[in-house]
């Protein structure tokens, strides 16, 4: 069966690539420490679930020694210059984006045409697959269409991910970050709280409390998939679902929502706000946040009322 293993498999190899592409890279000082984060990002996800809880421990540690003790750099590695990027774009307009536009296509017709293929996709991981496959079509057309060397999208991705560098990790590990506070019985406490706050019976006031404790502990943690688990425990599942019998669906998915417009306003999602500052040589780093508060906080209103007539009505 078709599911998560064949998912980690294509980024696993993807991240070895990468780690080859970095090793072969001899105009880049600190090609050997880019090699090892990507090897060790690829030993993850090809391997993550058969070397066990203390072989991942180990290597989350190797990952955070490499990029804390500063061994990874951009690098040089030539891919196009502008002149040629100018040149494509021009020749071929707008038609540039097909290949981008094929992978949220595939994976919404994948996801409908997997759905009759129980036996052969998990039907839990449908949508990641046929994103996937997207990924993998969108590829194939490329090389179809602009015929570049065999290397030259992988290396484009090298020059993306040492842009990036370190920060790259961030959502798997805010996201583990979340599991251990629910885990560690944070929710609860947080429920506490809220529940010592808000008066009884009080629909919007719970409402309220979910949706702006989702924005803020997202701003906090960095990632709406860390502040999730702590607010669903803590006041989504008690209160929301068990005293006011809201839709669970809904409620999550609205939920997570709210969390993202605390993304839009953090530099603690650094690989969001601050990574394309850096990748755009802004002078001022926090211009990226700035110019979302804007969306964010209208947004976060209109979440709050969807929440509340569609989670309860």
């Amino acid at each position: 069966m078709i599911g998560t293993n064949f998912i980690y498999s294509v980024a696993g190899l993807m991240f070895w690539a990468f780690a080859a592409l970095s090793a072969a890279d001899r105009a880049n000082p600190k090609r050997f420490g880019n090699a090892g984060f990507y090897a060790l990002l690829g030993v993850s996800f090809l391997f993550g679930d058969r070397i066990g809880d203390t072989g991942n421990g180990v290597l989350v540690l190797g990952l955070v020694a490499i990029a804390g003790s500063g061994a990874m750099g951009r690098g040089a590695r030539r891919t196009t210059d502008p002149r040629e990027r100018q040149a494509e774009a021009t020749r071929r307009g707008n038609r540039l984006f097909l290949p981008a536009l094929v992978i949220p296509a595939t994976a919404l017709f994948g996801t409908l045409a997997f759905t009759a293929m129980p036996r052969m996709i998990d039907p839990k991981q449908i949508t990641l697959v046929a994103l996937t496959c997207g990924v993998i079509l969108a590829l194939a057309i490329g090389y179809a269409w602009f015929r570049p060397r065999p290397a030259m999208p992988f290396s484009e991705g090298v020059r993306l991910m040492d842009g990036v560098g370190w920060a790259a990790v961030l959502p798997q590990m805010l996201a583990s970050l979340g599991a251990v506070f629910a885990l560690a019985g944070v929710g609860q406490v947080v429920g506490d709280i809220a529940g010592a706050a808000m008066p009884d019976g009080s629909l919007i006031g719970a409402v309220l409390v979910y949706a702006i404790g989702m924005t803020a502990f997202t701003m906090v943690m960095g990632n709406a998939f860390a502040a999730f688990p702590v607010m669903f425990a803590a006041v989504a599942m008690p209160l929301l679902i068990g005293r006011y019998h809201g839709d669970p669906a809904i409620i999550a998915a609205i939920g997570m929502l709210a969390g993202f417009c605390g993304t839009l306003m953090t530099p603690m999602a650094a690989n969001f706000n601050l990574v394309p500052a850096a990748l755009l040589d802004l002078k001022d780093k926090g211009a990226v946040i700035r110019a979302q508060v804007p969306t964010a906080l209208p947004l976060l209103a209109v979440n709050i009322v969807l929440l509340y007539y569609l989670g309860f009505h």
